[in-house]
């Protein structure tokens, strides 16, 4: 069957994520979307929220014909590390090395995101070179300049890696612009990450200036409470 996933989606649960789960699952509902993934930053706490709450569950099965794809983005030592299909806890500041390890172990998949976007904190192509990656997002649609797109397609090419596409959405409205197209066994979590082995067809699409220019609003504004919460010095 064929399944168009979202595979990088966050909620207000990360730290520059302004969506409210539940409007994930009616935009996801609205854009004809079988499913996403929900990768916040450092944590599986919209996870647990969705769990709680009756929109997904721990079969990994789909619930009223919309599948969640349990997940986390981790800020490794050498930049951000999608871990799809497990539920892990705060990982923040281990080597990919590592972090690639513990999400095999736990059986689901390590992609790196937007490897050569200079702006953002993707995983560099030394540093690809000595991992066991299982995919890597190639289309991002929240990309700085549309030419890193293109730099971690030339590389997934040349390594025959399997290649996504995500929408990397930080609002509601910004999930589903671009997405991954699987040709799936089964309507499951399971199913899912064995489709991405096989490689996944790419929607590549955008996000419009608006969406852009709230996301990044979104970070400025995350980068000052971080500053506030911060200790300041004794004077």
């Amino acid at each position: 069957m064929q399944l168009s996933i979202d595979l990088h989606c966050h909620s207000r649960f990360s730290a520059d994520g302004v969506a409210e789960p539940e409007a994930l699952v009616a935009e996801a509902r609205a854009r004809g979307l079988q499913g996403f993934a929900i990768t916040d930053h450092n944590t599986c706490a919209c996870v647990d929220y969705f769990e709680q709450h009756g929109f997904m569950n721990k079969e990994g099965l789909p619930v009223d014909g919309l599948l969640i794809i349990p997940g986390q983005e981790i800020t490794t030592v050498e930049g951000h590390l999608l871990a799809l299909g497990v539920k892990l806890p705060d990982l923040k500041g281990i080597p990919a090395i590592e972090a690639v390890a513990l999400i095999h172990k736990a059986g689901g998949l390590a992609i790196p995101p937007h490897p050569y976007d200079f702006f953002r904190a993707g995983i560099r192509e030394p540093v690809l070179e000595t991992l066991d990656i299982d995919a890597l997002e190639v289309f991002n649609a929240a990309t700085t300049l549309k030419r890193y797109n293109k730099k971690a397609f030339n590389y997934a090419q040349a390594r025959g890696l399997p290649m996504t596409a995500a929408s990397d959405a930080h609002d509601s409205v910004a999930l589903g612009t671009a997405y991954s197209i699987l040709e799936a066994d089964t309507f499951s979590v399971a199913g899912v990450l064995e489709a991405i082995r096989k490689g996944p067809a790419l929607r590549q699409r955008y996000l419009t200036p608006a969406n852009a220019l709230k996301k990044t609003w979104n970070n400025v504004f995350r980068l000052r409470r971080k500053r506030n919460r911060e200790p300041q010095p004794v004077s």
